[in-house]
């Protein structure tokens, strides 16, 4: 798991009155210069308009900035809106949030230390040959770092961040009141289903015994599997707020790109593979799709990591998509919209001219699954055609929806996966991978 050295390190806030200190100071950098662009405008003649003088660069770039530092729940939240709403939130906000998805600064040495004494003891040190107090990455709640136990066995241990579990409710709620501000969301655009599902995620996420279980599922359920390895988890040195497993040689997944084109499409079409096993056999869902969690061994195998985001698929929601899937094959407009409309994708009673505009986009979207030829991800527009031709939906404010919580992140997952067959440039026969599904 070599990686770059995540940014310079940063203490994180761990008191509440530091934490909203530090998200009051990032909404009064915004209101001030909101009102000075308002008071530029007066001035120049032009008409005072609050919500389009908060819609700037610079009041993203102090929004993005704020919730990196914090961590936790607000760069949760910030990867969620950039994410799962890019379709309806402002370009300035959507690319400057963007940023929270790649690698946090790190916590510092003599932070870290303390959490790794009031886990494991004062004399924790005595137990491993050696501890690289440098992470090899720190993401929204924790850092991982490479240690090596007396024994030679080579560990990746993660470590939450601290004061993060204790202050998420707390930092959602600051956070709910910070994005209601003018201009940082669409108008109308309900933001309280987004706060209650990144708190009941970061809960989640925060439980390293929980996602603990959830990599002894993964790992029981891909042993026989030559295509995958999922690093072994070490109970006897994991607590809620750590997480030893295995450290495991490998690349970034990225490193496949000069590789052959026949190896990259073999490995696209088994991560495919994967996410349909995931809704229609395993009943649980990695819903991370950041490329960091997927890397290449020296054999070839890809490792799979991070299982902080595991969601179970109910039953019904996994018939649901099978029926789904069948109609996108079949190409069956009737079918497209029932089951769209029972999953939940939009509001109902959408007017007429409405409907067949959200199966139009359901079939375009849809088309590379029945395609009976080879589908080149890295000559694909799919992603950019389908924003221009949902324009005039996203600009219909009745029709913004915030869909099912299941549906955000089996989505993310999805999505995630389209990104990087085209980074990969692979070309995959979609219609056979799915048969076996369908």
């Amino acid at each position: 798991m070599s990686q770059d050295p995540p940014p310079s390190p940063r203490s994180v806030p761990q008191r509440a009155f530091a934490r909203n200190l530090r998200i009051g100071g990032v909404a009064g950098g915004i209101l001030g210069a909101t009102l000075g662009g308002v008071a530029s405008n007066l001035m120049r003649g032009r008409r005072a308009d609050l919500a389009q003088a908060a819609l700037t660069s610079a009041n993203a770039l102090r929004l993005a900035g704020g919730l990196g530092h914090l961590r936790g729940a607000a760069m949760k939240l910030g990867q969620m809106l950039s994410m799962e709403n890019g379709f309806a939130l402002p370009t300035e906000i959507t690319a400057i949030l963007g940023q929270l998805q790649a690698n946090a600064p790190a916590m510092p040495p003599k932070q870290l230390k303390a959490v790794l004494i009031s886990e494991w003891g004062a004399d924790w040190h005595k137990q491993f040959a050696r501890f690289d107090v440098h992470p090899l990455a720190a993401a929204s709640i924790g850092q991982v770092h490479r240690a090596r136990l007396r024994d030679g066995t080579d560990l990746a241990i993660k470590v939450q961040f601290p004061g993060v579990a204790e202050s998420i409710d707390s930092d959602i709620a600051t956070l709910g009141r910070l994005m209601r501000m003018p201009g940082v969301l669409p108008k109308g655009m309900q933001i309280a289903p987004l706060l209650t599902e990144a708190s009941a995620q970061l809960h989640q996420e925060a439980d390293y015994l929980r996602e603990a279980a959830a990599l002894a599922a993964y790992g029981a359920a891909m042993q026989n599997d030559p295509a995958f390895i999922v690093p072994q988890h070490h109970k006897d040195f994991s607590t809620p707020r750590i997480l030893a497993m295995d450290y495991v040689e490998s690349a970034p997944i990225e490193a496949l790109a000069d590789a052959a084109q026949d190896i990259r499409n073999t490995t696209v079409a088994q991560l495919i593979t994967l996410v349909l096993r995931e809704i229609f056999e395993l009943g649980y869902m990695q819903t991370d799709p950041n490329f960091a969690n997927y890397r290449l061994a020296p054999d070839g195998r890809l490792v799979l990591l991070d299982f902080g985001a595991t969601r179970d698929i109910a039953p019904d929601i996994a018939a649901q998509y099978r029926g789904l899937l069948r109609a996108f094959l079949a190409k069956d407009r009737v079918a497209i919209w029932e089951q769209m409309l029972a999953l939940g994708y939009f509001a109902p009673d959408q007017p007429e001219a409405r409907q067949a505009l959200i199966v139009d986009l359901a079939v375009q979207a849809s088309a590379p699954l029945r395609q009976a030829s080879l589908y080149d991800f890295g000559r694909a527009t799919l992603i950019e055609d389908l924003a221009i031709a949902g324009a005039e939906l996203g600009a219909a404010k009745d029709f913004w929806h915030v869909p099912p919580a299941d549906l955000l992140f089996m989505h993310r997952k999805i999505g995630g996966m389209f990104l990087l067959a085209q980074r990969l440039r692979a070309t995959v026969d979609l219609r056979a991978v799915l048969a076996p599904w369908a």
